[in-house]
């Protein structure tokens, strides 16, 4: 089916009309100025964008997606997914999920998520597709134009609906140690918040353009790359994701301002910085930002070094719409080794009762703004945890300087982070414990000089059984996306136990020798 004509306004008649939405970010800015750009495309223009807009949310209400409806959206990495985001965001709860994805996985997130629909590209063979089937889901196809980003919607009708925009543009999982994914809403005003955050911290304007490599399924580049650039009037150059080998190329092509990446990809990066200097120096960058997991300090260095530019490291979380602190451009402070200080939200160091911590003292980290997630949805247990004494607690452990600095020592929760993606343990664990002969298998994190972290299992197998290491791999590929299939697997006869019985993930990488 083609584009639905419609003649309902673009915006909402509710009471929520007074406030912003995603879209509204680009109604202030001239519709001539260049918003998004991509690889042999034309480039769409905020005018262009704003229409694009509308039609979207005409195309959705007509088909009877509006408010609290939830639209998951498997998109390939591209200006499509990034107009997509906010888009379908300005009329519903756009709920963007990772395209590596088996069936399996699909199926259990857009259960967990009850989507109303799914959005694929014209097309699309993703295994998603099957999955919404078997959920009884509608597909929708995002139908590209010639102009980067521009698209139309085609498919079925699932009744009408008037235009009603509820507060929760976006909705993640969170992975977590417990069996069950976490759902984090995020309002349109958080993702405001944080992307206006972003931009006052990084002085963005009309003039920048950042170079996208991050993926659009992931907070990072939605808001860091996306919206923080919209919010500024700037433009973003998107890729198809990140390669390393066609990475300069891009630099040469887009001529941006700045780029926003995890530690791996700047370590692949710089592995090509040398022979390509004479590209870098043709293109210099006003800084290069590095977020969603620590970065080694050689790292920091090496950066700087190759490409005579500030690097400004940054924490963030999904549950906080990403930044919480970051380290600050010239002639601000940047620490090596530090995520920075609060660059937005309130930002604290806690003890396990409640009391705020002093400069030097190491405890959970905790935040709270106008920038962090209203709570999990559906999900007490988690919000009554994870929200104790007024604050949203990380998870994570680490100390302030006397600076306001942050350090992070490490995590309290036992989410493997791989480069930036996070896997769950218990799930891996699951998968490991379906093959016929793995009586007992617990994951965890196991040291990686590029990934920071990487997944390791360990496996008792049952009695009577075999199964070698490379079997329990192909059998977990399976059914699991690339980044969570663990890259060791040591079958033991006992697995080590703590004090109280139970089986502990952290250590156990020291204890078997795998550190």
């Amino acid at each position: 089916m083609g584009r639905c004509a419609s003649n309902i306004d673009a915006r909402p008649k509710t009471a929520h009309d007074c406030a912003m939405i995603l879209s509204d970010l680009l109604s202030r800015q001239p519709p001539d100025k260049i918003a998004l750009l991509a690889p042999e495309r034309r480039p769409l223009t905020y005018g262009a964008f704003a229409a694009l807009c509308g039609r979207v949310v005409r195309a959705m209400a007509a088909r009877g997606i509006s408010g609290s409806d939830k639209l998951a959206m498997v998109l390939p990495n591209g200006p499509e997914m990034a107009a997509a985001f906010v888009a379908c965001g300005s009329i519903c709860s756009a709920a963007p999920l990772n395209p590596a994805y088996k069936e399996e996985e699909f199926h259990f997130y857009m259960d967990d998520l009850k989507a109303k629909a799914l959005l694929v590209e014209r097309g699309s063979k993703s295994p998603a597709t099957n999955a919404a089937e078997r959920l009884g889901i509608p597909i929708l196809e995002l139908c590209p134009t010639d102009a980067a980003g521009d698209f139309d919607v085609a498919g079925p009708r699932l009744g009408n609906s008037a235009v009603s925009i509820q507060d929760v543009a976006l909705v993640l999982h969170t992975s977590g140690t417990t069996s069950r994914p976490k759902i984090v809403p995020l309002t349109h005003a958080n993702l405001l918040a944080s992307a206006n955050n972003i931009r006052r911290t990084l002085s963005l304007s009309g003039e920048d353009r950042c170079l996208n490599i991050m993926p659009l399924f992931h907070i990072h580049g939605l808001v860091a790359a996306i919206l923080a650039s919209l919010a500024a009037g700037g433009s973003v150059y998107c890729t198809p994701g990140f390669n390393a080998l066609k990475f300069f190329g891009w630099l040469d092509e887009a001529a941006p301002s700045w780029y926003t990446a995890v530690p791996t990809m700047h370590q692949a990066i710089l592995a090509r910085a040398e022979r390509n200097a004479d590209v870098i120096r043709a293109n210099p960058l006003r800084f290069i930002r590095s977020s969603s997991a620590s970065l080694p300090v050689p790292v920091f260095h090496a950066l700087e070094e190759a490409f005579s530019c500030p690097v400004i490291e940054a924490y963030a979380m999904t549950e906080n719409a990403h930044q919480m602190t970051s380290n600050q451009l010239p002639p601000g402070k940047r620490k090596p080794g530090f995520v920075g200080c609060a660059a937005g939200p309130e930002v604290a160091v806690m003890s396990p009762d409640g009391r705020l911590l002093k400069a030097g003292e190491e405890g959970e980290i905790e935040a709270r703004g106008p920038n962090v997630t209203p709570g999990y949805e559906n999900n007490p247990k988690a919000n009554e945890a994870g929200f104790a004494f007024g604050w949203f607690h990380t998870g994570d452990q680490g100390f302030m300087d006397d600076d306001g600095y942050l350090k992070i020592t490490g995590r309290l929760k036992e989410i493997i982070n791989r480069g930036g993606e996070k896997v769950a343990p218990v799930e891996v664990d699951e998968v490991l414990l379906d093959h016929p002969a793995v009586h007992q298998a617990v994951t965890f994190a196991m040291p990686h000089d590029m990934l920071g972290e990487d997944v390791a299992a360990a496996v008792v197998l049952r009695e009577g059984q075999a199964a070698t290491e490379a079997e329990l791999r192909s059998f977990a590929g399976e059914r699991l996306a690339g980044f969570k299939v663990p890259r060791r697997i040591v079958i033991l006869a006992e697995i080590p136990k703590g004090a109280t019985g139970k089986l502990q993930r952290i250590g156990l990488a020291q204890k078997l020798g795998l550190a």
